[in-house]
């Protein structure tokens, strides 16, 4: 029995040494910079209920102005959260919104209101720890009628 405790406590040690250790690797929190013409917002000038909605629940993982809360400082959760990030920015990222082409603009404002009125977007994970982010039924619409509307959907 005490050689099994020993051994458990060894086990033990271990995975803490483990854990403080993988504590000095750290993710890369540089935003990438910011033009103001090419950023969606300021692009589309959505109505700024719609503005707002963007900022709250897409803007953190699909733009370049993503906000790192303190447990970003806690790895692996703040490797977790780096992949959800650079994962988000290669699908859509607004800060970029300017330079897309036409067709892939267009692409794009569908694949938003298809996850929007899905409710895939924003994804759940994210809402444990954004309140904000989360959209009632009359927001997810406004969102969903916003995009098809930009993107000329709602005439189809």
């Amino acid at each position: 029995m005490a050689k099994k405790r020993r051994i458990g406590r060894k086990i033990g040690l271990g995975l803490l040494l483990v854990l403080v250790g993988i504590q000095f690797v750290r993710i890369d929190k540089t935003n990438p910079p910011v033009v103001e013409g090419e950023d969606f917002i300021v692009v589309t000038q959505p109505p700024a209920e719609v503005a707002t909605l963007l900022r709250n629940a897409c803007y953190d993982c699909h733009s370049n102005e993503t906000k790192y809360p303190w447990y970003t400082n806690v790895a692996p959760i703040s490797w977790w959260i780096e992949e959800h990030i650079r994962h988000g920015r290669g699908e859509l990222n607004f800060s970029k919104w300017g330079t897309y082409p036409i067709k892939k603009a267009h692409h794009k404002l569908k694949e938003s209101y298809e996850m929007v009125e899905g409710k895939e977007m924003p994804l759940p994970s994210y809402l444990w720890t954004h309140s904000e982010a989360e959209l009632t039924n009359e927001e997810q619409q406004l969102l969903v009628q916003w995009f098809k509307r930009t993107g000329g959907f709602d005439t189809q």
